[in-house]
């Protein structure tokens, strides 16, 4: 089994949505990039929503999630997991990310979205319970994962749901 850390949030002081995934696919963590995998939907997704070109280069797309008050991080800090599968990630093993910190730092933090199913179970369970109780008042919502293992639904389906955070990013 690897143990595996996740990547400093993306987060500019200004940010008013975020969308938090469980941790770093193997590709993601060889390239040093949120979301690095080619098959992965999300800065696809991103691009449709945002209206920029998904092969920009990744500052560049980070600059323009920013731009957007749209911060990326991730809910497990660290974990031990063998595949790029959130199903491989052994439970026993989680350490999550310091939410109470960040929230600290995103004071105009309006809504939470979750890149998957794993990602909205994994707050919930070893996040949640240790926030500031103003913090719990965040809303949530989970989107279906960008990842190419969530097959069962098709990118214009998955496009769909994601544009509910574009409610938050006006």
């Amino acid at each position: 089994m690897t143990t595996i850390h996740s990547f400093n949030p993306l987060a500019h002081d200004s940010a008013r949505t975020l969308i938090l995934g469980s941790i770093p696919g193997k590709k993601s963590l060889s390239e040093g990039q949120y979301y690095a995998h080619q098959r992965n939907a999300f800065w696809k997704i991103m691009a449709a929503l945002l209206a920029f070109e998904p092969s920009l280069a990744y500052e560049r797309r980070i600059s323009l999630l920013c731009d957007r008050h749209i911060a990326v991080w991730d809910v497990l800090a660290m974990c031990t997991r063998e595949s790029s599968l959130d199903s491989d990630i052994v439970e026993s093993s989680i350490v999550p990310n310091d939410f109470n910190q960040l929230f600290e730092r995103l004071p105009n933090l309006t809504h939470i979205y979750f890149n998957g199913a794993k990602a909205e179970q994994s707050y919930n369970r070893y996040v949640f319970p240790q926030l500031k109780p103003d913090f719990k008042l965040i809303p949530t919502t989970r989107l279906p994962s960008t990842s190419p293992a969530h097959a069962s639904v098709n990118f214009e389906g998955k496009l769909q749901a994601w544009k509910a955070i574009l409610e938050s990013v006006r």
